[in-house]
């Protein structure tokens, strides 16, 4: 059976990590002469897969420098001990507020467990390795990183997560934008290109602070974004302000509801966030009917509410403080 991976760029390999279902999220394999270095992991049951695609390549563990999670959600970094276990030279690369969480995951775990129940942890991210702190590198910002004379500068970009960076490609000129470019699923292409939306799963969402670090990607003048939520976009000066207006709606969907902190209201914004991505994709002319477009956003439909609700609990908690 053929290994779920493909190059997109020069060097770059996206492979799927199988979570949830084909074409959800994906990390990334850099490769330069010998040298090797992953951005994101997927879940610890995705690592068995990027070992094959290694050994593929006719290369092997020790060839991996570099293990880069954008941040510490666990269907991007949920991996990463496992794979540090199997990469004896890497060293893990990781936002200053987010290697805590790596080195000790056990609140990590239990946050985990709270959102998706023990039996949905240990059935799609099975568990979380540590990392030793020894060989954990923090990722201040615009830390530039040297994979056999290419250069992959981490910048800080929170927004979606306060322990979030992208990380540029100078080779390609294109960045690995975890979620801070949003969610792009392919099956939501049409002739009017990708459909592009913003993620804003707990626990951190910051609507200004994520339209700053759109500002600061762009300064780049970046040729292709590469998206954990799905693979290569091009263009991305052509998609940012769609981008942009997406973390603004989902702002205002939750501040409709600030001031109804009832029993009821993350249920009234999961049914907000599912009925607006619903209305962008067909207003975008995607061929998917009603049905299916609920099936692609189950996730992201609950996800973007609870973080919704986070974040309006927290305006609440910072006024009453006021």
């Amino acid at each position: 059976m053929s290994l779920p991976y493909q190059e997109i760029a020069d060097g770059i390999y996206c492979i799927d990590t199988g979570l949830y279902r084909h074409g959800l999220a994906a990390c990334y394999l850099v490769r330069e002469a010998d040298r090797l270095a992953f951005v994101d992991t997927g879940t610890a049951r995705s690592v068995p897969t990027l070992l094959a695609v290694i050994a593929e390549l006719g290369l092997t563990p020790a060839h991996v420098d570099y293990v880069i999670p954008t941040h510490v959600h666990l269907d991007h970094a949920g991996g990463s001990g496992s794979l540090m276990a199997a990469c004896p030279r890497a060293r893990l690369i990781v936002h200053p507020k987010g290697a805590p969480h790596l080195i000790d995951p056990s609140k990590l775990t239990a946050g985990a467990i709270e959102v998706y129940g023990e039996e949905g942890f240990a059935r799609d991210f099975e568990r979380l390795v540590p990392v030793l702190a020894e060989r954990t590198t923090l990722a201040e910002d615009g830390l530039t990183l040297d994979l056999a004379g290419r250069k992959l500068v981490f910048i800080d970009t929170p927004g979606h997560a306060n322990h979030h960076g992208c990380i540029f490609d100078e080779k390609t000129r294109g960045f690995f934008t975890g979620d801070t470019f949003g969610i792009s699923y392919r099956e939501l292409d049409t002739d009017r290109g990708p459909f592009l939306y913003a993620p804003t799963t707990p626990v951190a969402f910051d609507p200004d602070l994520w339209l700053a670090s759109l500002d600061r990607l762009m300064s780049f003048d970046p040729q292709a974004m590469y998206l954990t939520h799905y693979g290569r976009v091009d263009r991305p000066a052509e998609l940012v302000d769609g981008l942009r207006q997406s973390v603004r709606d989902m702002a205002a969907l939750a501040l409709a509801e600030e001031g109804r902190a009832d029993a009821e209201r993350e249920a009234r914004l999961a049914r907000a966030v599912g009925a607006y991505l619903i209305e962008r994709a067909q207003a975008h002319g995607t061929a998917l009917d009603e049905a299916e477009l609920e099936r692609l956003f189950s996730v992201d439909r609950q996800l973007n509410s609870q973080g919704l609700e986070v974040w309006l609990r927290r305006r609440a908690k910072r006024a009453a403080q006021a």
